[in-house]
């Protein structure tokens, strides 16, 4: 796991080939079917662009899109190991209903049934890694079947501009105020993807129980539960709560967090606010046509952010004495529903 965090910048560098791409059209929408961190990478793309006319499907079957919607998509079936069952199942039903497809793994049967429908498909290196760790190769994979070269230009950059090793004491940091805690992490809502991930390594990689909120959402319903009264006092003493700053965010969402940070402190809860990077490069940044927001520096604000959070779950697994890579109940839940 150590040696997967300090090298993820590498897998900016991988270079997908499509096989079969001459049946690989431009679409107007995507709808990428996966499961677990093989998903995760077009939650983030969504980041970089909100505007992507890009779904997550995390179920079996078809997602419930119109038939218009559906003829005009292209679904990629996502599966790191390539035998995901949800994933399998969305692949049939789109091809039972001659709805475009391609798909994106290591292996596995899904591999073996893109070749033998012979479909659009991108093998992605087997490493070794767990499917989380993987979102570099998955975000180029995607990137890839849905054409979008200028963004695959940026986000190589990642691979000279990402500096692990300098997060890592942060994260090491963090984790020790953390120990004895639940975190919660709290984001803007076009933010919500990264505080997901964030949730997630703590989930996977820390072993721990985490939750993930979003603003201005959470300012109706979810602070209420923390308006400590003495009788409720013990159900709140164990959560610390991560805010992730975004000075893109909407004026009005920043000045949410710092009242609803300033709340929380008034009420002895913990909060570390920890600011998204802004750009890996000095000078102004370059603004991108298709996003709106900061093209590669956007890319670098969600990556070195996930890089942080993965030391800062590493961390927390290695001061709890457990394993950061493997997923053992995950693996016995497989075992029991097979």
């Amino acid at each position: 796991m150590y040696d997967a965090i300090k090298n993820f910048p590498k897998q900016f560098s991988f270079n997908p080939e499509i096989k079969s791409e001459e049946k690989l059209l431009k679409y107007k929408w995507y709808i990428v079917a996966g499961m677990g961190g093989s998903h995760l990478a077009a939650d983030i793309l969504k980041v970089w662009n909100p505007n992507l006319l890009l779904v997550i499907h995390k179920n079996y079957g078809l997602i419930n899109l119109s038939e218009e919607i559906l003829k005009d998509s292209l679904v990629i079936a996502s599966s790191y190991s390539g035998n995901t069952e949800e994933v399998i199942d969305a692949y049939e039903k789109a091809k039972e209903n001659n709805i475009p497809l391609a798909a994106i793994s290591v292996g596995g049967n899904l591999l073996k049934q893109a070749i033998a429908d012979s479909i659009p498909y991108v093998k992605i290196p087997d490493t070794g890694i767990q499917p989380r760790q993987g979102l570099g190769f998955f975000a180029k994979a995607i990137l890839s079947l849905m054409k979008e070269e200028k963004a695959l230009a940026d986000i190589s950059k990642l691979s000279e501009s990402l500096k692990p090793r300098d997060l890592e004491n942060k994260g090491k940091e963090l984790a020790e105020n953390l120990q004895g805690y639940v975190p919660v992490i709290y984001s803007s809502s076009a933010n919500e993807a990264i505080a997901y991930n964030w949730k997630i390594k703590f989930n996977e990689t820390g072993k721990i129980p985490a939750f993930f909120n979003v603003f201005p959402e959470l300012n109706h319903n979810e602070m209420t539960g923390f308006d400590i009264k003495e009788k409720t006092k013990n159900l709140s003493e164990k959560f610390y709560f991560i805010f992730l700053y975004d000075k893109t965010d909407h004026q009005r969402i920043q000045k949410r967090m710092e009242i609803s940070k300033k709340l929380y402190q008034e009420r002895k809860l913990p909060v570390v606010k920890i600011e998204l990077a802004a750009s890996q490069e000095r000078g102004e940044p370059r603004p991108d046509k298709l996003s709106g927001r900061e093209g590669q520096n956007s890319f670098y604000k969600i990556f070195s952010s996930l890089i942080l959070a993965d030391w800062t779950a590493y961390y927390t697994a290695k001061l709890y004495g457990v394993e950061p890579e493997a997923v053992p109940m995950v693996e016995e839940f497989k075992k029991l529903i097979s």
